[in-house]
């Protein structure tokens, strides 16, 4: 049975690029017959924004929206992320780092990749250097590329040791990175379909490594196009929020945009679902959504999910 999820971050309202994420995985988890689970991924304290959380929650059940099981929350599950360090670091796969930013940066020789970021140098990979503490920790990435089929895009196949080097699961200000604690989470729930924006589609290899060696199956992946602006860039989560604090009559248009939605995905929902519910709309996509016919390419939304 398929188990899918959607995890948002609580650093700002519900936007149409996210809301794009949560129309695809429900549509592609329950069209297999499967669940589709809610995590919110709040383990970056600094960066969430006290009250999204609850305005996600309830802007996705004004759109019609239902998730199977209880909400996870990533802040209550803290020991999880631990005990995950704690055996890799028993198998040898993970080792403490003592650099900074700045020391990484004057040793790096590799060119940054697509987020512009430098592949570690491994400085530490072998012991700590005299004089130097743990600042964060670090997985030894392998020799041979990271391979899988995104069901988007098809092969893909990923250098890490050449992209990114061995990365970091947890941060010099301690708090656990999302790479580590997404694994942990979809191993615990069961995830086996992760269906996400392409921004993510970098981080997929790295996830993929840590799912092997905590000794999980890895989950099948979906990078759905990303929703661009003026000029194809991508648009930042302050754009087109998708929110009822933003001011959305989201009973009016909720269902409208949904349907922009769908038709951007690449599906081709009947006229005679024109002004229906957006828990209408959805029971459509979970009965009749081809993930075949989702485009590879991001692009702009139509003018009106906007609103």
């Amino acid at each position: 049975m398929a188990v899918g999820r959607f995890a948002p971050s609580p650093t700002g309202p519900l936007h149409i690029g996210s809301l794009v994420a949560a129309v695809g995985s429900y549509a592609m988890a329950r069209r297999a017959g499967g669940l589709w689970l809610l995590r919110m991924e709040d383990l970056d304290s600094p960066r969430v924004v006290p009250g999204m959380a609850d305005d996600i929650l309830r802007t996705l059940e004004a759109l019609g929206f239902a998730w199977d099981g209880e909400i996870i929350r990533q802040s209550d599950r803290i020991e999880a992320y631990q005990s995950a360090l704690e055996q890799l670091l028993a198998s040898g796969d993970v080792y403490p780092c003592g650099c900074s930013r700045a020391e990484i940066a004057r040793a790096a020789t590799a060119p940054h990749d697509g987020d512009g970021e430098m592949a570690y140098p491994n400085l530490c990979r072998d012991g700590l250097p005299p004089g130097k503490e743990a600042r964060s920790y670090r997985v030894k990435v392998p020799a041979e590329p990271i391979t899988f089929h995104d069901l988007v895009l098809g092969e893909k196949r990923y250098d890490l040791a050449r992209v990114c080097g061995d990365f970091v699961v947890k941060r010099a200000d301690g708090l656990f990175a999302y790479q580590l604690a997404v694994v942990v989470d979809d191993a615990a729930q069961g995830v086996n379909q992760v269906v996400r924006g392409a921004d993510l589609l970098s981080s997929t290899p790295r996830q993929i490594l840590l799912h092997r060696l905590l000794g999980h199956d890895a989950p099948a992946y979906a990078h759905l196009p990303l929703v661009t602006g003026p000029g194809g860039a991508k648009l930042s989560k302050r754009d087109h929020a998708v929110s009822l604090s933003a001011g959305r009559d989201l009973a009016a248009d909720g269902g409208a945009m949904l349907l922009a939605v769908l038709r951007f995905l690449g599906q081709q929902p009947p006229q005679t679902l024109a002004g229906a519910s957006g828990r209408e709309i959805l029971a459509w996509a979970a009965e009749c959504f081809d993930s075949g016919r989702v485009p590879s390419r991001s692009a702009p939304l139509p003018e009106s999910a906007h609103g």
